[in-house]
């Protein structure tokens, strides 16, 4: 096995006149006690790589003299080039990285070095204050576990990508407070970026428009949104002052499951203690009171699919009207034409079907089922039906002027 460190150099050769300069990668080799090489001794040499793959060795000879030529085709050599220390702890900390544990024996496979190489360069890392745990024994191996501060990242392209972007929506988001921290983070990730990255972030930001958020929209605070997230995670009682849409306050004492992000919109799905029932909370509506209250025992959650639970909550109690609206067409014709967040729909035969829908007026409530593209039959229901009359005789007066 040749074994050397790649370094860049460049070489001429008496031996090499017709030959151009060449610059290549370069790493010595031993070819071992008593090899011969033409008939001579040779102690010693270094591998050149062209830009066709072009193999040359100039060997060093016992009498001082050096030569060039070929590997022929015959000679079988393996070469392997080791990087240097800082690209290896680089390469090994990326390793780290990903949520797994790595035995010493894979380690010293990706990285083309032994497993003795590999434990120097654990405690390197850990002299550098990564917090890298090793066990010991068949199942043993080694994690990048949390430290006490947060280390450098390795990111790739795709991944130094992706949080770029994500850096620039949440500057736009719907959690309030945090604009200036995301626009400050993403400076410093642009700084550090390759200029090919760099280019590609600075395309996507320059050409890129973002809808503002409406003034009127409420904001979450990002301090709810982890003080709620880590309940959940710790099965601590969540206890809070809750506005409903009236905005009226009401005092809740629940036990947090999960939080579900829509749109501009985040939800917590919780079993409200009082009620004894699941309920579904806006997160921007809630005031965390603290100290938390006490851990809950676990109890299997509403529904397997949690956002569709939350669409389903959010099409029914949601909004300010609601109504049910018999519709001549199928049901699966017109599950294709309404959102899930504005209601929902029964089948009652194969060519009709119950839309129970909702909106914060009346009027949007009827256009919605306008833009159904199929008829429909407003029942018990005397405010909706007026509200459809009045904007039918306003489209026909459009038509007939």
């Amino acid at each position: 096995m040749i074994r050397g460190k790649a370094v860049p150099t460049t070489v001429w050769s008496s031996a090499a006149r017709k030959m151009p300069i060449i610059t290549a990668p370069r790493i010595r080799i031993r070819t071992g006690c008593g090899s011969s090489i033409g008939g001579r001794s040779a102690n010693a040499g270094t591998l050149l790589v062209d830009s066709v793959t072009t193999y040359l060795l100039v060997f060093s000879f016992a009498d001082r003299t050096s030569e060039l030529g070929k590997i022929r085709s015959y000679c079988s050599v393996n070469v392997r080039f080791d990087m240097n220390p800082s690209a290896r702890l680089l390469r090994l900390l990326s390793l780290l990285q990903t949520p797994r544990d790595w035995t010493g024996v894979e380690l010293a496979e990706r990285l083309e070095v032994s497993t003795r190489t590999v434990r120097n360069d654990i405690d390197r890392l850990r002299g550098l204050g990564y917090p890298v745990h090793g066990t010991r024994g068949a199942i043993g191996g080694y994690r990048l576990e949390a430290g006490a501060t947060l280390p450098p990242l390795l990111l790739d392209d795709d991944e130094a990508i992706a949080v770029a972007v994500g850096l620039r929506t949440a500057a736009g988001g719907a959690i309030g407070g945090i604009e200036e921290t995301s626009l400050r983070a993403l400076s410093k990730l642009e700084q550090v970026m390759p200029s090919r990255l760099r280019r590609k972030v600075n395309a996507l930001q320059t050409f890129t428009v973002l809808v503002p958020r409406d003034e009127r929209e409420s904001t979450v605070d990002p301090n709810v949104l982890t003080t709620v997230a880590s309940a959940c995670r710790d099965h601590d009682r969540l206890r809070f002052t809750y506005l409903d849409r009236e905005r009226a306050a009401s005092r809740r004492e629940v036990e947090p499951y999960r939080l579900v992000n829509w749109g501009r919109r985040w939800y917590l799905v919780a079993w409200d203690i009082e009620r004894a029932d699941w309920r579904t909370f806006r997160v921007d509506r809630l005031t965390v009171r603290m100290p938390l209250g006490r851990q809950f025992a676990p109890r299997p959650l509403p529904d397997e699919d949690i956002a569709a639970y939350v669409a389903r909550g959010i099409a029914t109690f949601s909004w300010r009207y609601r109504a049910r609206i018999v519709v001549h067409a199928p049901a699966e014709t017109i599950a294709e034409r309404i959102g899930r967040y504005v209601g929902t729909i029964e089948p009652i035969d194969a060519d009709s079907c119950i839309v129970d829908a909702g909106a914060d007026s009346l009027e949007t409530l009827a256009v919605y089922l306008g833009m159904l593209g199929a008829d429909f039959t407003v029942e018990d229901d005397p405010g909706l039906a007026e509200q459809v009359g009045r904007l039918a005789d306003r489209y026909r007066a459009a038509v007939s002027a």
